[in-house]
């Protein structure tokens, strides 16, 4: 069942909540239903969502001192909702086999390709089965309360500002581009990005991961590990004063996002 179709179920049934796992149900993807019909939230959306209500729900008389994790590659909202909670916050390498390893205290952790592992001690790995459950039970307490999972959403972005994400992978025939077009980059930056400067910092050089830093403004590059394809993160940050401004937020980020995207996608094209 592709997405539309299942989104299309949803609406029929009335249901508060669309979830699909993967084949070996590792990853989870939910959708909701919104003011424009329903849609799918992307993976950055759904690990703020869960991390933010795992710290909500955790008892912190038995975990004291907890921690939240996600990777190089995924939204820096975790950061923000971790620092409201008085958790402390890791990023590592793209990969659960660094996220699981990142540190004691560990309580729930997400990559922005749909990996989430929202209870370690008993799943130490990302797990599909037990974030769709997590999501559930979100919605359900969301609902009891009078609140949507937009309503959520649009909360968080008062408190922290809008976090916007999308990706640019462009694919190549002949491998040897990839390293051609990585080097061209790191040699020649970019050093305005979407009307702002930047810096770029190497992440991990040997593996040919850099990070370009704006205000507001992050984009992580690497070759990908499975495809051949190069892979761009990006992601735009825009703060919000009050919640009247939401919208007007949100809008400005969607434009610079878009902006963004197209200067990626542009620097990437070789």
């Amino acid at each position: 069942m592709c997405s539309s179709d299942l989104l299309a179920l949803a609406a029929e049934c009335g249901a508060d909540l669309a979830i699909a796992l993967d084949p070996d149900a590792d990853r989870c993807a939910i959708g909701i239903p919104d003011t424009d019909g329903w849609r799918m939230l992307r993976g950055d959306q759904t690990g703020a969502l869960l991390g933010a209500y795992v710290l909500s729900t955790l008892d912190r008389t038995a975990t004291p001192d907890p921690l939240v994790a996600t990777t190089i590659v995924s939204s820096q909202l975790l950061h923000a909702i971790a620092t409201e909670h008085g958790a402390r916050y890791a990023e590592t390498l793209t990969g659960f086999k660094w996220l699981v390893r990142s540190g004691d205290g560990l309580v729930f952790a997400y990559e922005e390709a749909l990996g989430l592992c929202v209870d370690p001690d008993a799943v130490r790995d990302k797990d599909g089965i037990s974030a769709a459950i997590a999501a559930a039970d979100l919605v359900v307490t969301a609902k009891a309360g009078g609140r949507s999972v937009r309503d959520l959403l649009d909360a968080m972005a008062v408190a922290h500002g809008v976090y916007v994400t999308d990706q640019v992978s462009p694919r190549f025939t002949d491998l040897r581009e990839i390293g051609v077009l990585m080097a061209k980059l790191r040699q020649n930056p970019p050093t305005t990005l979407a009307g702002g400067p930047v810096t770029t910092e190497d992440l991990q050089p040997d593996a040919d991961v850099f990070r370009l830093r704006g205000d507001g403004l992050r984009v992580v590059v690497r070759p990908s590990g499975t495809e051949p394809k190069l892979k761009a993160y990006l992601e735009i940050i825009e703060p919000v004063r009050t919640a009247d401004e939401l919208a007007a937020a949100q809008g400005r980020a969607a434009d610079k996002l878009a902006a963004l995207h197209a200067e990626i996608a542009s620097l990437l094209s070789g």
